[in-house]
């Protein structure tokens, strides 16, 4: 029974591999060559860094903040991995080609082979701490490293037009929000006013405050007449001119304090005005109050709409500007080729000095 011949068996029984110095001159030669085109052409390596920004890298999330602005649409969490989905777009690729002229500087008119060409060559990916790089292997360094500065400039420009799009739409409902407000701060203000001039106050709170202190004061007035009444009749009789002036004092006295506790809701300085009154005027003073609040707020994130214009672009710090790397770069399927033919060389060698049990190599397959 004939044993199973194996893939260094068939290769080894190959007649050109017979002789040793044939398989020294094909495999020397095929490692050579190959080696060298592990180094030659020169290949270089273009990347740039960057990594998503916030407003607390630019210092501005205070003032963003209390203007009801947020640069950031994307939230810290999805930040890399949009930027990284946003430079791998075809929108972007699309820019670089427009930037850079790539039709006529390498010759290619068909867009599709460009966009295939780049999305081939160009690597984006994403490194711990948030960093992204965009790195290129090309013969041209030059190109190499316009390009990878085109591809961040292109994905600062979309992510600021996404941010630039959510902006205007939110102003568009702030515009609507604001008005609304204005609608309303308009006609609480009105209805204040009217309330004043119907009760003839132009502070209310103030005459109300007014209102409620008089009963005290009429009491302590009422008081220190009783006080002077006690002094005088102890020296006068009630018929004594002075004794009835005090009484007719305190007589007027009590009829104000009597007038002003009056709890019958009507016209006049009384209890029970201040009491009718007061409610409406609460009433009217939140409504007041809340509207002025809304448009005060409404127009605060409005404001802040135009800081986030001005900082949409701001999206992307770049940590390193596009560079050349200065190591020696390697065109690894080359190298493999040239290790695959070394190992195969090496296992047709071996193969041939110990050749499996029963399988000697006939005379004319000796080495010569």
């Amino acid at each position: 029974m004939t044993p199973p011949t194996s893939m260094i068996s068939r290769v080894t029984h190959i007649r050109v591999f017979s002789r040793g110095w044939m398989r020294t001159a094909i495999f020397g030669t095929l490692i050579a060559i190959f080696a060298a085109l592990s180094f030659f052409p020169e290949r270089h390596q273009a990347a740039i860094s960057l990594t998503p920004a916030d407003p607390d890298s630019l210092g501005l999330s205070g003032a963003l903040g209390q203007l009801g602005a947020f640069n950031n649409v994307f939230g810290s969490q999805a930040a890399v991995e949009i930027a990284m989905r946003v430079g791998k777009s075809i929108y972007v690729r699309e820019t670089v080609m427009k930037q850079l002229d790539l039709a006529k500087r390498l010759d290619e008119p068909d867009k599709l082979a460009l966009h295939r060409w780049l999305q081939k060559r160009v690597e984006i990916r994403s490194l711990r701490g948030g960093i992204i790089t965009i790195e290129m292997n090309s013969r041209d360094a030059v190109l190499a490293r316009d390009l990878v500065g085109a591809y961040a400039r292109a994905m600062q420009e979309r992510l600021a037009e996404i941010n630039q799009r959510r902006t205007i739409y939110k102003r568009e409902i702030l515009m609507k929000l604001v008005s609304d407000a204005s609608v309303r701060l308009s006609e609480a203000q009105s209805a204040y006013d009217t309330f004043r001039l119907q009760n003839r106050y132009a502070d209310p709170r103030a005459s109300m405050t007014a209102i409620a202190d008089r009963v005290p004061v009429l009491e302590a007035g009422i008081k220190a007449k009783q006080i002077q009444l006690a002094t005088a009749r102890e020296i006068f009789t009630d018929s004594n001119m002075t004794v009835k002036q005090i009484l007719a004092e305190i007589a007027a006295l009590q009829g104000q304090l009597a007038q002003v506790k009056a709890a019958t809701p009507g016209q006049g300085s009384t209890v029970g005005r201040v009491v009718e009154i007061s409610g409406q005027l609460f009433k009217l003073e939140r409504e007041l109050n809340i509207a002025k609040g809304l448009y005060d707020n409404y127009l605060r994130y409005l404001q802040g709409t135009a800081v986030e214009d001005m900082t949409s672009m701001a999206n992307i710090r770049v940590l390193e500007e596009p560079y050349v790397e200065t190591k020696r770069q390697i065109y690894l399927p080359a190298l493999a080729a040239a290790i695959a033919f070394l190992l195969l060389w090496m296992a047709i060698e071996f193969y041939r000095l110990r050749p499996p049990v029963g399988e000697p190599l006939t005379p004319g397959k000796r080495d010569d």
